[in-house]
Formats: C-alpha cells, structure tokens, sequence
C-alpha cells in the first residue's frame, strides 16, 4: 500500500493530504519549541543559532525522510 502523503516539487516535499499538513504543523511546531527552549537556556545569540542550526537540520532529515517514503507516485505516461 502507498501513502500519498506527500508530494515533491524540486527539493521540498509539500502536503497533499491531512496526514502530509499534520506532520508539517508537528515539525513546525517542534522547531519554534526547540528555538524557545535553546533560548532560554544560553548566554549569548550565537549560542542560540548554533545549537538551534543544529536541531533545525535534524527535524528536516526527519521531516525529509517521512516524505520520501510517504511520497505520491507519479504516473507514468
């Protein structure tokens, strides 16, 4: 069975179902909870950037892959 989550335009993978827009809002929200949590925690703004960077490329890898695998099959003429 595929799940026709996602589909790809170029390089980004955008939702074309409820489950594809859940998990974009789930990671979107991850990301900003990730940034005020990092923030509240350093000294300094470049303390914040570098470890958000970080976290920010991991939920991308993450969001990437579940794309991948959820992706829309595109049909063949």
């Amino acid at each position: 069975m595929k799940l026709n989550w996602f589909t790809r335009k170029g390089i980004i993978y955008w939702p074309a179902s409820i489950a594809g827009w859940a998990i974009l809002v789930l990671a979107t929200a991850f990301a900003i909870y990730s940034f005020i949590d990092i923030d509240s925690r350093s000294h300094s703004i470049s303390d914040t950037l570098t470890n958000f960077v970080f976290n920010l490329l991991l939920i991308g890898l993450v969001y990437t892959i579940v794309g991948y695998f959820t992706e829309a099959a595109k049909k063949v003429d």
